[in-house]
C-alpha cells in the first residue's frame, strides 16, 4: 500500500469490503481488531501486485480480515497420517504421456460440478475426495451427480470431521460403507453433527482407490488425463489472496489444504500451470478455481502439488 494512502482511505475501502461481503462484527473493539488486519493485508496484496515480473495478481477477498493462521485454522484441513496402502499403485502402470493433449479440463467435458464452499469448517479433505468420485461418475455414467460432503463430515470416524482429514480415508469409509449419498438427499451444513447415513440413499458406490506415484508430475499428468484427482497442497497468504493468473508461489511449508485437480494447460508465453478446484466459493481466484503452475523443477511441484495426490475407483 503506497503511503500516499491515508487510514481513512483504507478505512472506506474496509466498510465497501464489509457491505459486499456482509461483514459485521460484535463491538468497536473488535471491528478495529479486523481493521488493522484488514490494513495489513491489503498493504500486502498491494505491494505484490506493484511488483515486476509476476506471473499472478492477488487481491481482496471474504478472507481479508483474517490473520493467516485465522484462516489456515477455519478454511483448510488436511491433515496427513500414516498413508493407508491402496487397491493398486500407478508404480505398475508404465508411464505414457505420447499423445497427451497441451491442454486439457474436465470442465469442459461436463463432468465437474459447481464450485463448492466449505465455509469455516476445516474439512477441505472432504470436498477434495467428493470431488474426485463425482468426476469418475461422470465420466462413466454421463450423469453429472453432486455428492454429499456432510456424509464424510458426520459418518467417516477415520476422519476428524471439520478438525481436519485426509481423502484415502474418506475413500476407503466410502468403499466399506457400500457408498455415498447425494448433496440433495445429505446437504452440507458447515459442521459435524450426528450420522445420518442409514436412512439416506446410497448413490454411488467406489471400489477403491489409488495413490499416485510420489512426487511425479508425470504420473500426475498421466493421472488426470484419466479422471480427476485428489491433491494437497501448501497454503499460505499469497494462495489465500490469490485472484488471477499462475500461481507461482512462495507456498506454505507443509500440506494443509486439498483441493481437486481437474486438469492443465500452457499459456501463451508458454508458461504450463496445473488447474484446480478449490471449496472456498466462486469468489476466490478465478472464480473458484486455480491456474497453479506446473513443471517447475521444484521437488513435489509448487506448493507440493504431487507430493500426495490419489484418485477413486469405481
Amino acid at each position: 500500500m503506497s503511503r500516499t494512502l491515508s487510514e481513512s482511505s483504507v478505512a472506506k475501502t474496509h466498510e465497501q469490503w464489509m457491505s459486499k461481503h456482509q461483514r459485521s462484527y460484535t463491538d468497536e473493539a473488535e471491528k478495529q481488531k479486523r481493521f488493522k488486519i484488514f490494513m495489513e493485508n491489503l498493504e500486502y496484496v498491494e505491494k505484490f501486485n506493484n511488483a515486476e515480473n509476476t506471473s499472478y495478481k492477488m487481491g481482496l477477498n471474504q478472507f481479508s480480515d483474517l490473520t493467516e493462521q485465522e484462516f489456515i485454522a477455519s478454511h483448510t484441513g488436511f491433515k496427513i497420517s500414516s498413508l493407508p496402502v491402496s487397491d493398486s499403485s500407478l508404480n505398475t502402470i508404465p508411464l505414457n504421456l505420447t499423445g497427451i493433449p497441451s491442454n486439457f479440463d474436465w470442465r469442459d467435458k461436463g463432468v465437474v460440478t459447481n464450485v463448492k464452499n466449505q465455509g469455516e469448517c476445516a474439512c477441505c479433505w472432504a470436498f477434495s475426495t467428493v470431488g474426485a468420485i463425482e468426476g469418475l461418475v461422470g465420466i462413466k455414467t454421463n450423469k453429472l451427480i453432486s455428492l454429499s460432503e456432510q456424509q464424510l463430515l458426520d459418518c467417516d470416524r477415520t476422519n476428524n470431521g471439520c478438525q481436519g482429514g485426509f481423502m484415502v480415508r474418506a475413500f476407503k469409509y466410502i468403499v466399506d460403507n457400500g457408498g455415498i449419498a447425494t448433496e440433495n438427499n445429505y446437504p452440507y451444513q458447515g459442521f459435524q453433527g450426528t450420522c445420518q447415513s442409514g436412512g439416506k440413499q446410497l448413490a454411488v458406490k467406489i471400489s477403491g482407490f489409488v495413490n499416485v506415484p510420489t512426487n511425479s508430475e508425470e504420473y500426475l499428468l498421466q493421472a488426470v488425463v484419466q479422471q480427476p484427482v485428489s491433491v494437497a497442497v501448501s497454503i499460505n497468504n499469497n494462495f489465500r489472496s490469490y485472484r488471477e493468473g499462475v500461481f507461482a508461489g512462495p507456498c506454505g511449508t507443509v500440506l494443509n489444504h486439498a483441493v481437486t485437480l481437474i486438469g492443465y494447460g500452457t499459456n501463451n508465453d508458454g508458461t504450463k500451470y496445473w488447474l484446480i478446484k478449490n471449496s472456498w466459493g466462486e469468489t476466490w481466484g478465478e472464480k473458484g478455481y486455480m491456474r497453479l503452475q506446473r513443471e517447475s523443477g521444484e521437488v513435489g511441484g509448487v506448493c507440493g502439488i504431487a507430493k500426495v495426490a490419489s484418485y477413486p475407483t469405481l
